[in-house]
């Protein structure tokens, strides 16, 4: 992988081509996890706020977590396409499931005094969850978001193989039959990398945040 990407007499134009195209998965994790979080965040705060949607929902989505990713990608592109929607359903999918039961808990455990309070003057469930649960509940979306990055990527991997044919993803599955196994692994090696330093940001965004709120990172 080494002299591929470095002393090869073409790894300039190897690196180049790898570089550019985790450029295009890097684009399509992001979408895939601002789309997941986002319903995350949604879906939890409903189901905090009104039990009976839990109740009702979450055995559902639970189902829909066991089926692989691959098995549901045909049917996906089918209904969405092959464009920017594919990759928004698939890595919000990967993303979605363990963001929603991470912020659900946080969002569950906000301090039952500053809920009676907000209550007693007046204040609505949904003014609790702005004002009480969704603050305490900050360290578990930054430990939900540490978990979805790294699997925002498989779901933009997987949506490139099987549905857009684009970015490293799509590299990945020219490259094992062409038996291009210096490609290949040097691909495995960039995606693990970018996990890798993803991670790492949201760790020093969340140490950062938690800091100026006085709260410890869970």
């Amino acid at each position: 992988v080494f002299h591929y990407l470095f002393t090869d007499p073409t790894a300039s134009a190897d690196r180049s081509a790898i570089l550019d195209n985790l450029w295009i998965t890097l684009k399509d994790a992001g979408i895939g996890f601002v789309c997941g979080m986002g319903a995350a965040v949604v879906a939890a705060a409903l189901f905090v706020m009104f039990r009976p949607v839990a109740q009702t929902f979450m055995p559902i989505a639970m189902l829909l977590r066991s089926v692989p990713l691959v098995a549901m990608t045909p049917l996906i592109t089918l209904v969405v396409g092959r464009g920017v929607a594919v990759v928004a359903v698939m890595g919000g999918i990967v993303v979605f499931f363990p963001a929603l039961v991470m912020i659900m808990t946080g969002l569950a455990n906000a301090p039952r005094q500053i809920n009676d309070v907000i209550v007693a003057y007046g204040g609505t469930r949904l003014t609790a969850m702005r004002m009480a649960a969704l603050p305490s509940a900050v360290p578990a979306l930054f430990a939900a978001a540490k978990v979805s990055v790294p699997g925002a990527m498989i779901g933009a991997t997987v949506a490139e193989w099987l549905g857009t044919n684009k970015g490293l993803g799509a590299t990945l599955q020219q490259a094992l039959p062409a038996a291009a196994y210096n490609e290949l692994w040097a691909s495995v090696l960039v995606i693990t990398v970018a996990s890798i330093v993803l991670y790492a940001f949201v760790g020093v965004a969340e140490k950062l945040v938690l800091a100026q709120m006085g709260t410890t990172p869970t």
